[in-house]
């Protein structure tokens, strides 16, 4: 018990410093996070040059913006939802550019631990499912935690769990029994 209460007090106060100007201890904070912001970001998008612009906005945003972080204890969240708001903005004006050409058959990621089916199954999900699938079930978010970051009902948040798993499982020819 006593040692989760140093690290959340080591982290507490890496935040603290990060808040007062110390740009050490928020790239500190950035290294800490780099994981989930990468899955986060290649869970909702599908273009590694559209992730990689994702990232670097959340990271200039969140250096801009981070004395705005009330409770030092959510920086994680908070992160991934300034994260999350980048990766929708880049969707929005996806959608509004025709490329001449598109090479989609060429995905290239370098994750050891990626299962490309799964990966193309996540991907064809609703934004809204995918996104809810990716904080579950690669962040590790409680349903409650998904709620209050996407400003929605915890019964909202099973719900798109409960669907996605379902198309998921659809797609990946699984039957129930």
């Amino acid at each position: 018990m006593e040692l989760i209460s140093f690290f959340d007090y080591r982290k507490k106060s890496t935040v603290s410093k990060a808040k007062k100007g110390d740009k050490e201890a928020f790239l500190a904070l950035i290294d800490e996070n780099r994981l989930n912001i990468y899955r986060v970001a290649r869970g909702i998008l599908k273009d590694t040059v559209d992730i990689e612009d994702a990232i670097q906005n959340t990271i200039i945003k969140s250096f801009q913006k981070i004395n705005s972080l009330k409770q030092d204890e959510y920086f994680r969240t908070w992160l991934i939802k300034i994260l999350i708001n980048e990766c929708t903005q880049i969707l929005r004006k996806g959608k509004r550019v025709t490329y001449l050409s598109e090479n989609s058959d060429t995905e290239i990621y370098n994750d050891s631990y990626e299962n490309i089916d799964l990966t193309k199954a996540i991907n064809s999900l609703s934004e809204e499912l995918r996104v809810t699938t990716v904080l579950f079930y690669f962040e590790d978010m409680s349903t409650k935690d998904i709620a209050k970051l996407l400003k929605i009902s915890d019964g909202t948040v099973r719900s798109r769990l409960t669907r996605a798993r379902t198309k998921l499982r659809e797609i990946m020819g699984e039957v129930e029994i």
